[in-house]
């Protein structure tokens, strides 16, 4: 088996034409049968050499200045994860990474407010490459336009209108970003680059490198989700979030995926988009054509361990908190 391709520039040339209803059951059907494929004539290669330029002039920076950026100074959980320092399942990772968000002020909570909020803030932006910023935002707002492009396309799939999950993203969502290096040290370290779980948001876009790794567990199989480029294009990987699998009763899972590391002495580079709804989004199952209602399954995950909440802020934070332990500890008084 292999992920299935789509190709987007149809949608984004004109999002609400014959060709475009014709994607957009395709797109049903993918979300519903895999909930991972590949995207292809998105045009976002231009914006890809840019930001794959300055992630790479950071990640040659000395640890000593990379750690100036240390996540342990956010509690929003944005900046610099240390190699071997983020946790799935309870086994280490092995990538060094950095997290960025919607550049917001630090929220400012009163008794009784839910601490998810706190997820919103402030970044933390490396001095010695000024160029990622730009970079990184510029790509940021390419993606978002991506991902309400394909959410609308998806709810006219649903059966719903195209502007059905809007609200949820207005004016903005809440997207986050990680820019990722696989990597296994001289010595220790495993082939756990990251382990197996869901994403928790609406939908996630990966743009890899040439090194392969990621796995994408369908039904009890295990596919590779190899790098593969189109007319020149590299493709990105998209997947579905936890979230969409509350929305839907379950019609729509969030498959599970995980990152074989690179061998000893090779890096895989990876660029992480989660488009998620704002945090205060609450959801419940939608109103689905009685045909797709019948094939829904179940909204939680199949591991009582790990439920899904309804509320993305909430459902978002319990994964950065078992993440990042550290963080938790300092922040949120968890551990």
């Amino acid at each position: 088996m292999s992920l299935p391709v789509l190709d987007i520039s149809g949608l984004q040339q004109n999002p609400t034409g014959k060709a475009a209803r014709h994607a957009a059951v395709r797109l049903r059907d993918i979300c519903h049968n895999q909930g991972f494929c590949y995207i292809v004539g998105h045009g976002m290669s231009v914006r890809h050499l840019k930001i794959a330029e300055a992630m790479q002039a950071f990640f040659n920076l000395p640890l000593e200045e990379r750690k100036k950026l240390n996540l342990i100074n956010s509690r929003h959980f944005r900046g610099y994860t240390v190699l071997g320092n983020e946790l799935t399942g309870g086994e280490q990772d092995w990538r060094d990474q950095l997290d960025f968000g919607d550049e917001r002020p630090a929220p400012i909570l009163k008794d009784g407010d839910p601490a998810w909020r706190n997820l919103r803030g402030p970044n933390q932006w490396p001095k010695a490459v000024p160029s990622l910023r730009p970079a990184t935002e510029d790509w940021m707002d390419g993606m978002y336009e991506i991902g309400m492009l394909i959410i609308r396309a998806l709810a006219v799939g649903l059966g719903l209108g195209a502007d059905y999950f809007d609200s949820s993203f207005h004016p903005k969502g809440d997207a986050r970003l990680k820019l990722i290096r696989y990597r296994v040290p001289e010595t220790g370290g495993s082939s756990q680059g990251v382990g197996w779980h869901h994403d928790t948001g609406f939908l996630s876009f990966i743009m890899q490198d040439k090194v392969g790794g990621l796995q994408v567990d369908i039904d009890g199989k295990i596919i590779d989700a190899a790098p593969i480029s189109v007319a020149g294009e590299d493709a990105l990987v998209m997947n579905l979030g936890e979230m969409l699998q509350v929305a839907t009763g379950g019609y729509l899972r969030a498959t599970p995926h995980r990152v074989i590391s690179p061998p000893r002495g090779t890096e895989r580079h990876s660029i992480a988009y989660f488009f998620n709804p704002k945090l205060e989004a609450k959801f419940a199952p939608i109103p689905l054509p009685p045909e797709l209602a019948g094939q829904a399954r179940n909204s939680q995950n199949t591991d009582p361990n790990d439920p899904v909440f309804n509320v993305v802020g909430e459902n978002i934070l319990k994964t950065r908190l078992r993440a990042h332990p550290d963080v938790a500890a300092k922040f949120y008084g968890v551990g």
